[in-house]
């Protein structure tokens, strides 16, 4: 082919891509604005029948709108009150003092926290910034970019609004700090209420939704053990996503509320990325539920290709927001979505229902997935990357891939929120009822999605609209959605117990629509054949009395047992860490390194705002191996290994906790120091016996006795009943 008949056929292609988009958009606006005539005059004629005026319906619309925005709102507003009630009853936050208040923030929690707090003492906000992106103050030999490695969006955003509404003489900023994050919670329920509000029809829904959550608080949500952690600021906003995406799928919907639907839709997600690192692993699974959703054709595809556009627009911009973040080009996510859009035109022979296009329709999901998997692949062997590979690391021996003796893994292994779900969990979620109906609800709705999915592949095209006496609730794109996200969700909360934070939301979303879907209800009575009782009757009669009988019964048993927390005081005190945190402020030089626990030293570097050898984040290669280094403390390592350690960080001071060194947990084998013999093949495995042996001593242990050679290297120069302070030596003197 010459080269003038190569440019000929582009620009052909090219122009018959473009004017297919312009009848595309042509058509999508032909049908929306036909919609909006059509619904209109449909609502006429069947008030007319009711002997219904018009006028009387749009107020009857218009009180049952109020209402339930009132209702959601409140729901809101009390979630919140709720919180913030209980959180001052567990600490006493009050008539505590500055300290006192910080060391409740444990862990990584106290690592963003001390970074909202060093943004405030910044000069400017500009300021504040380019140490935190240039931060060489917090890791000792160690410059890090705080911002993208943190993921600090969150603080950026709550120190602008407290320093710009003035609130510097009306508020602390601890209360203001952690009253931003009660405030999103109150968000995230309202999202949920609404969620299943739009879904059922009813309010109700909504009510029941937010009892279920609260009473089912220990596994809805981890703000009473984090607040400031990334998914309680980021879960708000996937939560407000989800209830946009639910209005987005609705059919017949008018052109007003698609677009607020879809403009919410783009606000939420591009938020929700940029608040936490691991959305994107979340966004992917609810990518994977729109495939699914696309490929049995169950929804408008172009509004399913619409929300695959977002995706992209939203990781695009967070990779530039976030410092060119590596870790979103490599996602899977990005590779599924380029790999679907990629794949859309051989979508488009799939409407016909031919042979041929059950065949197109298996070779296009075979497509999608192999061009996916092949691009992912791709990105990663050109695309450098280090931040997530610890996690298919663990993955791997997750699934008993591959079996590891190091440390970290063991020790990711060993964390409850990464175990699978305990009897406990299914327990608590049968006593407060909701697991029962919930299962009744996904058995319902997924017989219900399989008759229309084989319907579909027998040819039979669906419904434009959905009637309550037809019995197919398995025909509405929303419900199929959420049916398919719930179950992928469910499979992931089956295997590591943190995942249930993610699930059990979206489970009480689920029943609480269910036993209030009158649609529900009269698909199982479709089924059963009944014919004594009006189905229709009936159904109507079960939507409201199932779920308030569910309501008075959780408000008998349950309502008690929160009013008991919020009236209860319950105390937190802890000394031991009281008093290291102010002999540190009082006798530790200015530009001393700590060197100790992760977990510790976050708080240290809070309250104190010193240097540390290590931090608790799992994000970076590095850091863990600082962690696994220094955690040789707890080792039966020789005192000159330890040393030399320590001092390649510069460290100059060596805090020991008495309740790693002695810890007596209830699986032996995922001890801090049973992880390290491991690690360090001081442990070896016999017939099913453990045999320890090493030269030396446990060095924890060891240091304590004050004996030659571990006073040559460290000097005792603080302690209590809970930690064990050292100053490394400089200048190392051998004595007897």
């Amino acid at each position: 082919i010459s080269r003038c008949d190569f440019r000929y056929c582009v620009a052909l292609t090219l122009k018959k891509m473009s004017s297919g988009a312009a009848d595309l958009r042509q058509r999508k606006k032909q049908n929306c604005t036909e919609s909006d005539k059509m619904a209109p005059e449909e609502r006429n004629k069947e008030n007319s029948k009711l002997g219904r005026s018009p006028k009387y319906m749009l107020v009857q619309r218009f009180a049952k709108l109020f209402f339930g925005c009132l209702a959601a709102v409140t729901s809101g507003m009390m979630y919140a009150v709720y919180l913030s009630t209980y959180h001052e009853r567990k600490f006493w936050f009050s008539s505590r003092q500055e300290l006192e208040r910080e060391i409740t923030f444990q862990g990584d929690s106290a690592i963003y926290y001390s970074f909202y707090k060093e943004l405030l003492k910044a000069p400017s906000f500009e300021r504040g910034v380019y140490e935190l992106t240039h931060n060489n103050k917090t890791i000792s030999l160690k410059t890090i970019n705080a911002v993208q490695q943190m993921t600090l969006y969150p603080e950026l955003i709550a120190s602008v609004l407290y320093q710009a509404s003035g609130s510097e003489e009306v508020i602390e900023p601890v209360y203001f700090y952690i009253g931003i994050v009660f405030g999103l919670q109150g968000i995230y329920v309202t999202a949920l209420f609404v969620t299943s509000w739009v879904m059922s029809g009813t309010w109700l829904a909504g009510m029941l939704t937010v009892a279920w959550f609260i009473i089912n608080r220990t596994d809805t949500t981890r703000i009473d053990y984090s607040i400031p952690s990334r998914e309680n600021w980021a879960l708000p906003y996937f939560a407000c996503q989800v209830a946009a995406l639910t209005g987005y799928l609705k059919k017949n919907l008018n052109c007003s509320a698609e677009k607020f639907c879809y403009l919410l839709v783009n606000a939420s997600t591009y938020t929700f990325v940029m608040m936490w690192e691991y959305s994107h692993y979340l966004l992917f699974v609810q990518a994977v539920s729109l495939f699914l959703l696309d490929s049995f054709a169950l929804a408008q595809t172009e509004k399913v290709h619409e929300v695959y556009r977002i995706y992209l627009f939203s990781l695009i911009v967070g990779y530039l927001l976030q410092f060119e973040n590596s870790a979103l080009l490599v996602s899977p996510l990005l590779s599924l979505v380029v790999a679907l859009m990629l794949s859309k035109s051989l979508q488009m022979n799939m409407k016909k229902s031919t042979f041929v296009s059950r065949l197109l329709k298996i070779m296009y999901i075979y497509l999608v997935l192999t061009v996916a998997v092949t691009l992912n692949f791709l990105l990663k062997m050109f695309i450098p990357h280090k931040e997530n590979e610890h996690l298919l690391k663990f993955i791997e021996v997750k699934l008993g891939l591959n079996t590891t003796k190091n440390f970290t893994m063991n020790w990711l292994l060993c964390q409850e929120s990464l175990q699978a779900p305990s009897q406990d969990f299914f327990l608590r979620l049968t006593q407060s009822s909701l697991l029962p109906f919930y299962i009744l609800v996904l058995i319902i709705c997924l017989f219900s999605v399989t008759q229309v999915v084989y319907r579909r592949i027998c040819g039979e095209p669906l419904k434009e609209t959905v009637k309550l006496e037809d019995g197919r609730i398995g025909e509405r794109p929303e419900i199929v959605y959420h049916v398919i996200h719930t179950i992928l969700l469910g499979c992931l909360a089956m295997c590591l117990e943190g995942m249930k934070y993610l699930w059990t939301p979206y489970v009480c979303m689920l029943a609480a629509f269910g036993v209030c879907s009158p649609e529900l209800w009269m698909t199982l009575f479709k089924w059963l054949r009944l014919k004594a009782v009006h189905p229709i009757l009936l159904a109507l009669i079960l939507s409201m009395a199932v779920p308030t009988i569910i309501g008075f019964s959780l408000w008998k048993e349950f309502f008690p047992r929160i009013m008991t927390e919020l009236t209860e005081l319950q105390e937190f005190y802890d000394p031991d860490t009281v008093e290291l945190m102010t002999w540190i402020k009082r006798q530790a030089p200015v530009a001393a390194v700590f060197a100790g626990s992760p977990q510790l030293m976050g708080v240290i570097k809070l309250c104190t705002g010193w240097m540390v050898s290590s931090l608790p984040l799992y994000n970076d290669d590095d850091l863990l191996k600082r962690n696994e280094n220094i955690y040789q403390i707890y080792s039966k390592r020789s005192a000159e290994d330890v040393y030399k350690i320590l001092t390649s960080y510069k460290a100059n001071f060596l805090v020991i906790e008495d309740s790693i060194c002695n810890e007596v947990g209830p699986v032996r084998g995922c001890r801090v120091k049973d992880l390290l013999d491991v690690a360090n093949g001081h442990v070896v495995c016999e017939e099913g016996d453990n045999y320890a042996y090493s030269k030396y001593g446990r060095f924890c242990h060891e240091i304590k006795m004050n004996y030659s050679p571990y006073v040559n290297y460290f000097t005792r120069v603080y302690w209590n009943r809970s930690y064990f302070v050292y100053r490394i030596n400089t200048v190392i003197s051998f004595q007897s």
